[in-house]
């Protein structure tokens, strides 16, 4: 039975922001330059906590091509800064980016994540993770205008596109998680059990999960060929 959020170390998603929301880590490392550089660039000329959480959201989506084939378990390829340089491409380190953006901006942060039933998943990544669920899905909660707001920035437009549904947008004044249901129609996604909110990364609890539920098949390097997941000609 899955341990509750609050017991393995979450923070109550309810509670107002603290000093911790807004506290560089050795994950959430804001105060790199180069995120900070990535902060302002992408932020420049907007007004609001709204409009910078947006364009993070939107710059973090596009700009790291979502790749759920290669994760490593090298604790440095999880701080932010590795994350903008392209060391890690899914859903989590996506999702650790984004918080350390925001915190960078100003705007109190914190780690989301559920189990999700992805039931358009390509052919090779179900052989290889033997299931339809993901396991610790990540997203960043951000507190905008004085209420939590979930963002998921995974999918990025391209891979949207190839998949025949819209790249989810986020305004900073409503949740933007994942879809329910394709561009057809059909059942997307689904969040089927929610693992808390975490003011830092619970790498290690992730891990041990997934050696638990993926029996070590969700974790490798190598190179797979995956054609669904394969970044556009020009993408890296």
């Amino acid at each position: 039975m899955p341990q509750d959020p609050l017991e393995a170390g979450a923070v109550d998603p309810a509670s107002p922001p603290e000093p911790r929301d807004l506290a560089a880590t050795d994950f959430l490392d804001h105060g790199d330059a180069a995120v900070r550089q990535f902060v302002e660039e992408v932020t420049a000329g907007t007004d609001s906590d709204a409009g910078r959480a947006a364009a993070i959201f939107a710059a973090v989506r596009d700009r790291i091509w979502y790749d759920p084939h290669h994760i490593t378990r090298d604790r440095s390829d999880y701080r932010a800064s590795a994350v903008l340089a392209g060391s890690q491409r899914w859903c989590v380190p996506k999702a650790v980016l984004l918080v350390a953006g925001a915190r960078a901006a100003g705007i109190p942060s914190r780690l989301g994540f559920a189990d999700v039933r992805n039931h358009l998943q390509s052919r090779v990544l179900a052989e290889r993770m033997g299931t339809d669920v993901f396991h610790w899905h990540g997203y960043g909660v951000l507190w905008i205008d004085g209420r939590w707001r979930k963002a998921s920035p995974a999918f990025n437009a391209e891979l949207c596109a190839r998949f025949g549904t819209e790249p989810l947008e986020f305004d900073g004044q409503s949740d933007a998680l994942l879809h329910a249901f394709a561009g057809d129609g059909r059942r997307y996604m689904e969040y089927t059990l929610d693992r808390g909110v975490y003011a830092d990364l619970p790498l290690d609890t992730i891990f041990a999960d997934f050696d638990h539920l993926y029996g070590g098949t969700a974790l490798g390097s190598g190179p797979i060929d995956d054609p669904a997941f394969a970044p556009a000609p020009g993408r890296s």
